[in-house]
C-alpha cells in the first residue's frame, strides 16, 4: 500500500499548511500531497476562511522537492477546461513533473450560487464533465485539438509548452456515480478516488468501475484505486490505521490521510510510524 496526505486550505493559515508540507516532503512514506478545489469551507462553517486550491498548490510545489501534488479534486464547472489544461501543464513544469491531475464534476451548490456559477442539473454537470475531461487530456497530449461538443468547442487549439509527464500527468477522477462518473474514470483515469464510504461501498463501486472497463475493453489493472480517510481531531492514529488496514486487505492501492485543521507537522510522524507496517 502507498500513502498520501491532504490538507484542505480552509480554517487554517498559509504558515501552518506550509509547515506540514515541508515536513511531509521529508517523510518517505508520504508519496502524494493534496489540497482541494473549493472557495468556501466544506463540512464546517462556510463563512470561514478558505484559500484558493491551485494557487496554494503552486506555492507548495516550490516549497517541496519530492512529494507529488494535486487538487483532490478540481471542479470542472469552475474553469473552462482549456484554461485548466494550461494551468496543469504549467504546474507540471514548475514542479518538475510532480503533478497529479485530480478532476471531478463539482457539487457545491452554495458557492456556485454565491459566485453566479451555473452548477446545473446532475445530467448537465456530467455531460460537461465528460466533455471537459476529454478536452483536457487531448490538449495536454496532442499538438492541436479540435472539439465540437454541446458545452465546449475548440478549433485547432494549442496548449504549449506541454507538461513534463507524457502523454499527460496522471488523471485522478474522484466520485462514485455509477452511471457516469465511474464510466468516465474507466475511459480516462489512471487513478480512481473514493472520498468517503465504508468498505462494502468501496467494493461495490470498484466492481462497477471494472464492469465499465470491461464494456470499453480496458484492463481495470491500469487504474489504481485510492480512498480518503479522515484522521480524528485528537490526532490519534489508531482508528485511522485500522481503517487503512481494512482497505489494504480489500485491495486499495493508496490511502490518503485527510488531516484536520488546525494543521501541524507534529501529527505526521505519529501517522507515518503507525502506517509503516502497511507499506
Amino acid at each position: 500500500m502507498r500513502f498520501g496526505f491532504k490538507t484542505n486550505p480552509q480554517d487554517t493559515t498559509w504558515a501552518d499548511m506550509l509547515a506540514v508540507w515541508r515536513a511531509a516532503d521529508e517523510i518517505e512514506l508520504f508519496e502524494q500531497g493534496w489540497t482541494f478545489d473549493h472557495f468556501y469551507p466544506i463540512f464546517s462553517d462556510s463563512t470561514g476562511p478558505c484559500m484558493e486550491g491551485w494557487v496554494t498548490l503552486t506555492a507548495l510545489a516550490q516549497a517541496t522537492r519530492r512529494v507529488r501534488l494535486g487538487c483532490m479534486v478540481t471542479g470542472m464547472v469552475y474553469r473552462h477546461p482549456a484554461i485548466l489544461a494550461n494551468m496543469a501543464a504549467t504546474l507540471d513544469i514548475v514542479s518538475d513533473g510532480r503533478l497529479e491531475l485530480g478532476l471531478g464534476a463539482a457539487w457545491n451548490q452554495e458557492e456556485c450560487d454565491a459566485y453566479g456559477i451555473d452548477l446545473g442539473s446532475i445530467r448537465e454537470r456530467m455531460d460537461r464533465f465528460d466533455e471537459g475531461v476529454e478536452v483536457i487530456v487531448r490538449l495536454l497530449s496532442d499538438t492541436t485539438t479540435t472539439f465540437a461538443g454541446d458545452w465546449y468547442r475548440l478549433t485547432d487549439a494549442r496548449c504549449e509548452p506541454k507538461p513534463v509527464q507524457r502523454p499527460h500527468p496522471p488523471v485522478t477522477i474522484g466520485g462514485g456515480g455509477e452511471k457516469r462518473t465511474l464510466r468516465t474514470a474507466a475511459r480516462w483515469a489512471q487513478y480512481w478516488n473514493m472520498a468517503g464510504g465504508d468498505l462494502d461501498t468501496w467494493r461495490h463501486k470498484r466492481d462497477v468501475l471494472h464492469a465499465h472497463c470491461a464494456d470499453i475493453g480496458r484492463d481495470p489493472g491500469d487504474i489504481a484505486t485510492s480512498v480518503q480517510i479522515r484522521l480524528g481531531p485528537d490526532g490519534d492514529p489508531g482508528p485511522f490505521v485500522d481503517q487503512a488496514a481494512a482497505f489494504a486487505d480489500a485491495g486499495v492501492d493508496i490511502v490518503v490521510a485527510y488531516l484536520p485543521p488546525p494543521h501541524s507537522p507534529a501529527v505526521l510522524e505519529k501517522v507515518a510510524s503507525a502506517l509503516e507496517p502497511l507499506r
